[in-house]
C-alpha cells in the first residue's frame, strides 16, 4: 500500500543534515554550556553559532534570541512576560479569534490576574482587518498579538500594516510566526515587531526546542526562576542537541527558501484544483492566495472530518482536522467558526500540510483515494440525506 504524509503542520520530518548536526552533542560534545572548561567551551560555541543562524534567518541580531523548549513556551513567554513588565502602563491585551491555543489559554491566565483582553474578529477567509486593531486598542493596552499565518487555514496576515497601526498608539507587538518562520521570508524588521515566536518542528528541525525574538530593548519578565541562561531570561540547562539542531534547520530554511516554496505552492495549487474539482460540496478554506505555501484545508460538507481521517488512514494517508493541538476534540475549530462558518460545515475540516518529500504522485493518489471515501461517508449521512431529499422536492 502506498504512504503519503500530508501532515506538516503537526510536524516535520527532521533532515538527515540537521540529525547529523545533533548527534555529537548527545554523547561526544556533552558539556554543560555554563561550565568554565573546555567541555563547556565547546557546548557554548554551539549555542552561540545556532543563535547566530537563527537570527539570520529572521533578519535579527544574535543577542535578540532566547531559547526555549518549544513554540507553546516561546508565546506564553510574550504574552504573560511583556504585558506584566508594562502592567504599570495598562493592563488591556489585544488578540485575534484565530489565534493558537498557546496565545489564547495565556490571554485567559492573564483575565484571572486581572487584565482585560479583547479578541479582534476576522472576515471569511481568516484575515484580520488593521483597521479593527487600531480600533481594539486602548490608552491602557499593553500588548498586541496577532499571529503572522494560520497553519489551519493557512492565511498570511497583514503583520506590517498592523504594525504600523499598533506603533501609532503606543502598544508593543508580538506575533505568533511558528507557521510561517522557514516556509516563507521572515525579517523582523520588515513586520515592525518587538517579538516573534518560532519552532523548528515546523521547518524541518527536532521537536522540543523553539525561540523566542525579541527587540533590543524590550523589557519582559522570566516566568521560569532558576539560573542565568539566556542572558537571565529563561532559567534552565540549555537542550543543546535540539538548539545545534535548530540552528542547522534555520541554515537550510534560508538557503532553500526559493525553492522550497516554489515545490510545495505547486503541489498545493495540483491538490486544490484537483479536490474542489472531484467533489461537489467542497468548500477551500482560507485565503485563496494569501496563503501558506503547503497549505490546502477544505470543509467536505456534510460529513465529518475524523471519519475523513481515519478512512484516509486505512489508506496510507496522513492528514489532519483542525489544528493538530485539537485533531482530537470532536468539536467544530474555533477558527472555522470565527471565520462564519456554521458548526456543522465546519466539522467536515480536512486539512492536507504538504512537506518536501511530497510528490505529484502523492497527490494523484490522495485524489484518487478521497472522492470514493467521501461518497461513503455521505452515504451514511442523514445531513447529506435530507439534503438530497430537499433538492428532490425543490424540483
Amino acid at each position: 500500500m502506498r504512504r503519503a504524509y500530508l501532515d506538516n503542520v503537526a510536524t516535520t520530518p527532521v533532515l538527515p543534515q540537521v540529525l547529523e548536526a545533533m548527534l555529537p552533542y548527545f554523547r561526544d560534545a556533552y558539556g554543560n554550556p555554563q561550565s568554565i572548561h573546555e567541555w563547556g567551551d565547546q557546548a557554548r560555541e554551539a549555542l552561540d553559532d545556532a543563535r547566530s543562524k537563527v537570527a539570520a534567518l529572521i533578519v535579527a541580531q544574535p543577542e535578540e534570541i532566547i531559547f526555549t523548549g518549544s513554540g507553546t513556551e516561546a508565546n506564553n513567554f510574550a504574552i504573560k512576560g511583556l504585558t506584566l513588565a508594562r502592567q504599570s502602563q495598562g493592563k488591556h491585551v489585544v488578540i485575534s479569534a484565530i489565534e493558537h491555543f498557546s496565545v489564547l489559554h495565556a490571554a485567559k491566565t492573564l483575565e484571572k490576574w486581572g487584565f482585560e483582553v479583547t479578541q479582534v474578529p476576522v472576515d471569511r477567509y481568516g484575515l484580520v482587518d488593521p483597521e479593527e486593531v487600531g480600533t481594539s486598542i486602548r490608552e491602557d493596552t499593553a500588548l498586541v498579538s496577532i499571529m503572522h499565518a494560520n497553519s489551519e487555514v493557512g492565511t498570511v496576515q497583514p503583520i506590517a500594516e498592523i504594525a504600523k497601526v499598533v506603533k501609532k498608539r503606543g502598544a508593543l507587538f508580538h506575533t505568533d510566526a511558528v507557521a510561517t518562520t522557514g516556509s516563507i521570508p521572515v525579517d523582523v524588521k520588515e513586520l515592525g515587531v518587538d517579538a516573534l515566536s518560532l519552532t523548528p518542528n515546523q521547518f524541518y528541525g527536532p521537536k522540543g526546542v523553539g525561540a523566542l525574538w525579541l527587540k533590543k530593548g524590550a523589557r519582559i519578565i522570566p516566568f521560569l526562576d532558576g539560573g542565568v541562561q539566556e542572558r537571565g531570561r529563561r532559567a534552565g540547562t540549555e537542550n543543546v542537541p535540539a538548539i545545534v539542531g535548530l540552528g542547522k534547520a534555520a541554515e537550510l530554511a534560508k538557503e532553500e527558501m526559493a525553492s522550497r516554496m516554489a515545490h510545495l505552492s505547486a503541489l498545493r495549487d495540483r491538490l486544490i484544483e484537483g479536490l474542489l474539482s472531484r467533489i461537489e460540496h467542497a468548500i477551500l478554506t482560507g485565503h485563496p492566495t494569501q496563503r501558506l505555501p503547503g497549505n490546502a484545508s477544505f470543509c467536505i460538507e456534510f460529513i465529518e472530518g475524523e471519519a475523513m481521517l481515519m478512512l484516509l488512514s486505512h489508506q496510507g494517508i496522513a492528514a489532519s482536522s483542525g489544528s493538530a493541538c485539537t485533531s482530537r476534540a470532536l468539536k467544530a475549530s474555533h477558527v472555522l467558526t470565527a471565520m462564519g462558518l456554521p458548526a456543522e460545515i465546519a466539522q467536515g475540516s480536512l486539512l492536507f500540510s504538504l512537506g518536501l518529500e511530497n510528490t505529484e504522485e502523492d497527490i494523484d493518489y490522495v485524489l484518487e483515494q478521497l472522492p470514493p471515501i467521501v461518497d461513503r461517508l455521505r452515504q451514511m449521512s442523514p445531513l447529506y440525506s435530507k439534503f438530497l431529499k430537499g433538492q428532490q422536492g425543490g424540483r
